[in-house]
């Protein structure tokens, strides 16, 4: 473990030596944080929405694009194609969206409803699941909504301390990025899912070492003129992620997506089990920031398995939303974020999400129901104004 200190903490000093003891203590004092004395010129009229991004549909490009492609394939599943989905055959369907036009064209409809931002789920930089936050990055259109990472621990923790630096500086240049999504006055908004696989074989030896990774990252952070990071644990267990964050000096909690393991259950009960679970994460004492749903449905990995998925129930799903269903679920999230200022001091809403179409959540227009949700959203977030 102490190598593992030595190391991280000495790329540190070494790549910002001027700059070094100023911003360490500036981050050991307070690690960024826009406290509640700033005034209300810390939080927006009303809290920002954005909406998860798990870009796999890039077809050949990658294994992973044509194993969702044929979770897609059978017919029964066709209404769930994005427009940019073509049907080749009966059971038989191209879900390729890895063009700048297509990235365009979401980056318009996303911004037509209002949407503020997209949380880009993080794979190395020449993974072809990075091909979205590269179009996206690349688009003249960009300035229309802006971005933030989520974060995954299994692949965050890959290489362990000794790959950790080339990732800090992939960081801080996308924190630099004007279209970064910031919360509390200029803090990057930050994700991480699947926290338990920061710690093991290949990764960080133990959660000490894990803690080290993201002080230094948030040291980074302040040497190049940026608030420290505002980061977000997400998982099942609230009580769990109050554990994880304490452990890791996050600072709030909240999830990736939502299921009660209902056997063929209503979108209301779905949306009512997310709504219950925000307080729930209040409940333990940690900031939060909540989780709407757009639906959990992964039947489609169940008939047709994947690799990343262990097991499943082919009974265990909930009915898709309707649009104005979805709309009031938002508009929940919304209200709970105004009655709660203290637990969602960000004021930040996160949806699941964008285009997850095999697992049963998307915003993103379908060839059968066109824009029907960003449209019934619109007419929930656009009269607002956020940071």
């Amino acid at each position: 473990m102490k190598l593992y200190l030595i190391s991280l903490w000495g790329w540190y000093i070494a790549t910002f030596p001027v700059a070094c003891m100023v911003s360490f203590m500036a981050f050991a004092c307070v690690p960024g944080a826009v406290t509640a004395d700033e005034g209300d010129d810390a939080r927006p009229a009303r809290a920002v929405v954005g909406a998860i991004r798990w870009d796999a549909w890039h077809g050949d490009a990658s294994k992973v694009g044509l194993t969702v492609e044929k979770t897609l394939a059978p017919s029964h599943w066709h209404y769930r194609l994005p427009f940019y989905g073509r049907v080749v055959g009966e059971n038989a369907v191209e879900v390729r969206g890895n063009t700048p036009k297509i990235m365009d064209r979401e980056i318009d409809y996303a911004h037509a409803a209002g949407l503020e931002y997209w949380a880009f789920v993080i794979y190395p930089e020449d993974n072809a699941l990075s091909q979205g936050l590269h179009l996206y990055l690349a688009s003249e259109k960009k300035s229309s909504i802006k971005f933030c990472m989520n974060l995954q621990g299994g692949w965050e923790a890959g290489g362990g301390p000794d790959a950790w630096p080339a990732k800090v500086a992939r960081y801080i240049r996308y924190f630099k990025e004007p279209t970064y999504q910031t919360v509390l006055n200029g803090r990057p908004l930050v994700f991480l899912y699947s926290v338990d696989g920061l710690v093991g074989p290949g990764k960080f030896e133990d959660w000490a070492a894990a803690r080290t990774a993201f002080d230094a990252l948030r040291a980074a952070a302040v040497a190049a003129g940026i608030p420290s990071p505002y980061i977000v644990a997400q998982g099942w267990s609230p009580d769990t992620l109050k554990e994880q964050a304490a452990t890791l000096g996050l600072d709030a909690i909240g999830a990736y997506a939502s299921s009660a393991g209902a056997k063929a259950g209503s979108y209301a009960d779905l949306a009512r089990h997310t709504e219950e679970w925000w307080d729930t994460f209040k409940s333990v004492g940690k900031p939060v920031v909540p989780l709407v749903t757009a639906g959990w449905d992964m039947r489609p990995r169940v008939e047709t398995p994947v690799p990343w998925v262990k097991g499943g129930d082919i009974e265990q799903y909930y009915e898709a939303p309707k649009p104005a269903e979805l709309a009031t679920h938002l508009e929940h999230a919304i209200t709970w974020c105004h009655k709660n200022p203290e637990a969602a001091e960000a004021q930040a809403i996160l949806i699941y999400a964008w285009n997850e179409f095999d697992e049963g959540g998307w915003l993103c227009p379908t060839l059968k129901e066109g824009a029907a949700r960003l449209e019934a959203i619109g007419n929930i977030v656009k009269p607002g104004s956020a940071e």
